[in-house]
Formats: C-alpha cells, structure tokens, sequence
C-alpha cells in the first residue's frame, strides 16, 4: 500500500502546520490566552500520532534501503532486510487510516443529555443507570464531569440529566469516543416493581453534543428570552423557596434549555447557556453538512424502542449495539463503566466506512 501523490502533499502540509502548533505552544505569551492555547494543544495531540508514524515509515524506509544495498555485499543482511520490508504495509496502513479527514469535533468536550422513555418507572430507573455508567466511564478515562442538571424519581432513577464531560489533557479526546453513544438504548429485565417476575422492555435516550466554545456560536442576548421560576424534586415538592431554576429560550430557532440543578439563579443560567451553545452548534452543524454521517442523525428524535442502537439484557447479561453486530456477555462491567470493546467496534467501523469513501 502506498501513499497517493495528493496524500504526501497532504502530509508535508500537516508537518508544516504542526511544526507551527509546535513552536506557538513554545511561545509563553499564546498561555495567556486560555481559549488559544487550549484549542493550539488539542491540534498538536491530534498531528502527534500522524507525525510519530509518518517518521517512523520514513525510518523505515530508509534502514530498508540500507540493508538493501549491505545484503548485496554481504547475504547476511538479507533476514534483515526482509524484516523490515514485513513493517512497511502495517505503517502504511496506520498512516493512511492517520490521513483521513477526520471529524472536526472529535477534539471537543462533549455535553451528554440522558433522558428516560418508554416504560415508566423501569425507564426512569434504567436512565439512572446509563448516567452511572456514563459517570463511571469517564472517571476511567480520567476526564472530569459536572452534572448540570438532574431531575431525579422517588424510585432512584433520572426523568432527564445533563453532564459536562471535560478531558484534563490536550490527548483525551471525549467527543471522538462518546460521540457514538447518541441513540435510544433498550434495556430488557424484571423492573424491581415487577412481582410476577416477568421481563419487560424498556428504553432511554441518550443525546451527545460537542461542547461549543464562545468562538464556535455567538449568541446574541437580544435573542434570549430568560424565564425564572422555582425549583422542584420528586413529586412536585419544592427543593427550596426561592425563583432560581431558569429556562431560556432562542428566539431565532425555538430552541428551549431549562436548568433548575443549582441553587443559584447564576449557575443555572450559566448552565444552560452552555447546552445551549452545544445544541446551537450541533445544529448548524448538520444544516452546514448534508453529507453528515448516520452517527450523527441518528441520535434521539423520539425515545422509542424501535429505534434502539443498543439493547441492554440483564437475563443473559448481555450488550448488543446493533450498528456493528457488537455483542458481548459483561453487561455489569460495562454497566461499571467498562464501554471502551464496544466504542473501539463502532470506532474500526466508522474508520472502514471512511477509507471505503477515500477509496471510491
């Protein structure tokens, strides 16, 4: 497999552009803006594992001409020879898969909506589950969370939850790894209000979006309607006595965020700012790109079982993601946070589908 004479030109662009990320991070003024310096190190952990195999293919190549012209003078070059030509295919595999264009968001952090459905309380307490695992995962992965807002059941379950999902490193991509978890997921067990001891099939949504930075969407105040009232728990009870939960609306496009989460009016605005952000930038995304990808569009439009992309069975202790034919039987691992088998299939999948369109 070799490079297609636009791929090396593409190359010596992303070698330039990241000798250029290099040198700026070196520059001690470009820390002094946050927004920069974070965006400058998120653009040099993506071009390090492409330059990294681009040098190492190029050393490659070079030691394979070396031993190519000492085995001509002494044979016993030639195993040597050979060993390093059996490298050569791999790398450059690993480079092309490198050199596909990737989606621009996978650097982002990632704004996760858990939502129940379908199945009443048993749905409730299944979202409650999701949001457990979601929380576990990231702490695995060593990225930080913020619940922005919660709306819990008697029961223990989450009608709806917001979380922030941050990466503490330039090199902790969440987006590239949640962003395949938007979708309706089923669960099939015994609710535990369940007294015949029958199973039953429930479903939550879970909604994934890219944390939008003040650079990415630019609201104008004038386009905000902000509405205040007052906060409330688990069967209707008030949580505390003053107006602090707020709901915001964008008047341009309809689109509604409520929050109630926090005691602070302040935060709860700040709060949902931020998912509005998000959604606004997922939007314009998708009107931007007509050509985005059935990962994206798939994601929740109504909670229904019929458009699951995962089924959770407790009997079987069981994990399918129907996109890719993923199946496994560590369902209470991956309910502990265990989710990286089943992202890393979803993950080689979409990577296929993108050579397969380079390709065509």
């Amino acid at each position: 497999m070799t490079a297609a004479p636009d791929g090396a030109g593409k190359l010596s662009e992303l070698r330039a552009e990241y000798a250029d990320v290099e040198t700026a991070l070196a520059d001690p003024a470009v820390h002094a803006d946050q927004s920069r310096a974070r965006s400058l190190g998120r653009r040099f952990a993506e071009l390090a594992p492409m330059i990294a195999i681009a040098n190492e293919l190029d050393s490659a190549r070079g030691d394979l001409a070396a031993a190519r012209e000492l085995a001509d003078e002494d044979a016993s070059f030639a195993d040597e020879a050979a060993a390093i030509q059996a490298r050569i295919p791999d790398l450059e595999k690993r480079l092309q898969e490198q050199l596909v264009p990737r989606d621009p968001n996978d650097g982002k952090d990632v704004i996760l909506e858990v939502k129940a459905g379908e199945g009443g309380d048993e749905s409730a307490l299944f979202a409650g589950d999701l949001l457990r695992m979601y929380l576990r995962y990231a702490e695995l992965k060593g990225w930080s969370t913020e619940v922005l807002d919660s709306e819990p059941t008697d029961l223990g379950g989450v009608k709806s939850a917001t979380v922030a999902v941050r990466a503490r490193r330039a090199d902790q991509p969440v987006w590239a790894r949640l962003k395949y978890e938007g979708g309706v997921h089923r669960v099939q067990r015994v609710p535990a209000t369940e007294s015949q001891g029958r199973i039953h099939t429930s479903a939550a949504g879970v909604l994934v979006l890219p944390e939008a930075e003040d650079v990415d969407i630019d609201i104008d105040p004038n386009d905000l309607r902000i509405d205040v009232f007052r906060s409330s728990g688990p069967g209707g009870q008030s949580v505390n006595t003053t107006d602090s939960a707020v709901r915001i609306t964008h008047l341009p496009t309809g689109t509604v965020v409520s929050m109630q989460n926090e005691k602070s009016q302040l935060q709860n605005r700040e709060a949902g700012l931020r998912v509005l952000r998000a959604r606004l930038l997922a939007a314009a995304q998708e009107e931007a790109s007509a050509a985005a990808s059935d990962a994206r569009r798939s994601q929740v439009r109504t909670v229904d079982r019929s458009e699951r992309v995962r089924t959770y069975n407790f009997p079987e202790n069981r994990i399918s993601d129907h996109r890719v034919g993923f199946k496994a039987y560590n369902l209470d691992q991956v309910l502990d946070g265990a989710l990286d088998d089943v992202i890393d299939a979803l993950t080689r999948a979409d990577m296929e589908a993108l050579l397969q369109g380079e390709s065509d």
